[in-house]
């Protein structure tokens, strides 16, 4: 009897909820108290194709103060370089090194368990995918290729697929379709151990600033969840995979990283998956009422409006 009143506390202790967010109202206290801020892409530093007010003069202010500066996205469309781009056309230097997309996670995945070269790769995805796979030496099959491809249901048909397939990647893909679903359920179904990795488990996504899309985790990974009944690993965020992958990188420790982002469900987990500080922004997916609902248990450290928040007031 006396042990259960004992752990009673501990129990207690482990289910408390954290402090709701404080909005940021010394942002030069936060600046000041890290090393290294991870950014999310699509609604902080642009929304589709527009860049949010304020970016360009923050991220000089973080720079000037010497900060370190990483952005993070789970949009596997593009690779680090095609990101690299965006950025630049958007008037924003940033090199391929500080970029980090779900693109690249699944490369840096592989390679981290030492995945076989002589084995394949299934991908359901875009070119970011390929170009990241390409990048790190591994054999892929599928993707964009795959688009078009039919299948014709008459008696007695069968598929085939190719038994060196090692993993199947799933990330955003607008060209995703029935034959893609049955490959890669064939694949890690019937190859022996082979792995079903996901870029992420974004419900939406933010393709054009006008509404919300089905995201991949959603639709794609969703659809491939269902038919193997088996659970993906997660490269991007909230795993912590990428989160470990950047502090080793960088040799950074964690509690010297901020992490902004606008979901509490991907950015805000992430950062708190990994330990870090964490600013939630209301410029993309998240606004204040869903911050402030009861229901909500995900409560970052602080929240602001954009990041431009950090700029001391003119």
């Amino acid at each position: 009897a006396n042990r259960s009143v004992a752990a009673a506390p501990r129990m207690m202790d482990a289910v408390a909820p954290r402090a709701s967010a404080q909005r940021l109202t010394h942002p030069d206290r936060l600046i000041d108290s890290v090393e290294t801020f991870i950014f999310d892409c699509d609604g902080v530093i642009w929304k589709g194709d527009k860049l949010i007010d304020g970016v360009p003069e923050t991220l000089d202010l973080l720079r000037s103060k010497g900060k370190r500066l990483v952005f993070v996205t789970n949009n596997s469309t593009k690779s680090r370089k095609q990101y690299g781009k965006k950025f630049e056309t958007l008037g924003l230097d940033v090199t391929e090194e500080e970029i980090f997309a779900s693109s690249f996670a699944a490369a840096a995945y592989l390679e981290s368990i030492d995945f076989p070269k002589h084995k394949k790769v299934y991908v359901i995805g875009e070119d970011g995918i390929l170009k990241e796979l390409e990048s790190a030496g591994f054999n892929y099959i599928g993707g964009p290729a795959d688009g078009d491809k039919k299948i014709e249901l008459t008696s007695g048909f069968l598929m085939d697929h190719d038994e060196d397939v090692g993993a199947v990647v799933v990330g955003f893909d607008r060209y995703f379709n029935y034959f893609k679903i049955q490959y890669a359920t064939l694949c890690i179904r019937e190859n022996p151990g082979c792995l079903f990795i996901a870029t992420n488990r974004d419900a939406v996504t933010h393709l054009t600033d006008a509404q919300e899309w089905a995201g991949s985790g959603g639709a794609m990974v969703g659809a491939i969840r269902g038919s193997t009944q088996r659970e993906p690993v997660v490269v991007g965020k909230p795993s912590t995979f990428m989160m470990d992958f950047l502090a080793n990188k960088f040799g950074i420790s964690k509690s010297q990283i901020c992490m902004v982002g606008d979901r509490l469900d991907t950015d805000i987990l992430f950062g708190q998956n990994g330990g870090c500080k964490t600013l939630l922004v209301l410029s993309g997916v998240t606004s204040l009422s869903t911050l402030q609902d009861p229901g909500n248990t995900i409560q970052p450290d602080f929240y602001a409006n954009q990041i431009s928040d950090f700029l001391p007031l003119k």
